[in-house]
Order: structure tokens, then sequence, then C-alpha cells
């Protein structure tokens, strides 16, 4: 064994020592479910967008009896070619709600257009209300740092209406990494390896974008690698913002 094969697993060991144990705030893996049941909001750009980047923690959620609700921002409707807006936002609405039932989520559409979205006070305030009414113990968002604008706003519009609210802790997570999701470390993660074929279906769902082959070129490698930082057969990744971190000053300053 070399020198670099030791020093290349200590790295990895302490890694894996630094991340935290579980995203979800029951005990999952010991099959408890007789915590109080908890509401868990995610917001996407677009249909497919919440099944790619945490389809499998929301569906463990679910399982557990918990409320979990996808809120997309769009119905998708400059996604397939040759089809009018509304003919579009009529199939991947279709689309969501098969996933949907995957996953064991409400679908719910926040109604702006794919392709048009915007961040604007009346949108910060209507995302306000709708997390309100929604009332979640935890909200998951688009990571901000993202190629795609529709996925910064739903994030910016989220952001927004998470800073006015109390309660819920807040998680990003991504979405094809290196080619959408940019700068992204996680800092918790979700074992999902006995949900793994509820996600593949809930993404192969959106058949209109070849739900499959998003799958196979993107986010199953993803999970395996993200499972391999993680010590697990597949995993979700996820950046916490969370009020209750304590704040530390800059070393040196």
């Amino acid at each position: 064994m070399s020198e670099d094969d030791l020093t290349r697993r200590g790295f990895v060991k302490g890694s894996l020592a630094a991340a935290s144990p579980m995203l979800l705030p029951l005990s999952v893996a010991s099959g408890q479910t007789n915590a109080a049941p908890i509401a868990v909001v995610c917001v996407g750009g677009h249909p497919d967008d919440p099944e790619s980047g945490c389809g499998g923690a929301l569906a463990r959620y679910a399982a557990l009896g918990h409320r979990v609700t996808i809120v997309y921002l769009t119905r998708g409707e400059r996604g397939i070619d040759g089809k009018s807006l509304a003919e579009a936002a009529r199939i991947r609405a279709a689309e969501c709600e098969v996933a949907c039932k995957i996953i064991g989520a409400q679908p719910v559409f926040f109604g702006q257009i794919d392709g048009a979205t915007e961040v604007t006070q009346a949108h910060v305030d209507a995302m306000t209300k709708l997390l309100t009414r929604y009332d979640p113990d935890i909200v998951f968002a688009h990571w901000p740092v993202d190629t795609h604008m529709d996925h910064q706003v739903a994030s910016i519009l989220t952001i927004r209406a998470w800073m006015r609210l109390q309660k819920p802790s807040l998680y990003f997570f991504e979405v094809n990494s290196g080619s959408q999701t940019e700068g992204f470390l996680p800092n918790e993660y979700v074992d999902i390896t006995a949900v793994l074929e509820q996600k593949k279906r809930a993404l192969f769902a959106h058949v209109s974008q070849d739900g499959e082959a998003i799958w196979r070129e993107h986010h199953q490698l993803m999970a395996q690698w993200r499972g391999r930082e993680f010590g697990v057969t597949a995993a979700e990744g996820f950046v916490r913002l969370d009020r209750k971190t304590k704040a530390t000053k800059l070393p040196g300053v």
C-alpha cells in the first residue's frame, strides 16, 4: 500500500467523520415512525427539478407519514419542442401528478412561466403566503448559484420567504452538478439507498423530458458519488442554512 493511498484514505475517513449523520430530524435508520408528523415543502423551478434534487429525501419523509408538498414555480411551458406553452404545461403538469404520487407528495403550481420567471416584491409576498399556508418545518430549495435563471429565481423567492418565517430550516439541493449547479459543497447527507428505485421511477414519469436519460446521465452518477462521500450506496447532498448555527469569526481577523 502506497503512502498516497494512506493519505487518500485518511482524507476520506476524515471527511465522512465530519459529515452530519442524518438530515432527517428523527431516527429513520432505526425505523422510528412514532415521531410527531412534520411538514416538508420543496420549491423547484420546473417539473422534474425537485424529483432530481431531493426526490429520495422527500420519499423518505412521505413514507414515514410526514406531509410533503412540492411547489413547482413553473409548469415547464417551454420544455417541449413543437408544443405551445399551454400544451406543454398540460403535459408536464400531468407528469408532475404521476411523479408526486410515486414520491407521496402533493403538487402545487406557483404560476410563473418557464423562461420568463421574475423576482418581484409581489412574487416574494406570494411565496411567503404560500409557505405560511403550509407551515413547513423544513424547506428545500435550489442552490442559488445555478446556471439556469429559473432555478435562481425559485431559490431567491424561497430564501426571501424563508427570511420572514421563524420556524423552518432551509436546505439547498443540487441538480446536474457541474453543468448547472456550481460550487455546491454539501454539509448534510441523506441515505437514499432504500428509495433509489422510487426516485428513479419519479424521474422516469417525466417522459417528455426523457427522464430515463436524466437519471442515467446525471442523477444515478450523483447518487453514487454522494453515497461514496457519505459512506453508503446512494445519497443526496444538501447545504443547510439554519438560524440556530452559532456565528463565529473568521480566523486571524
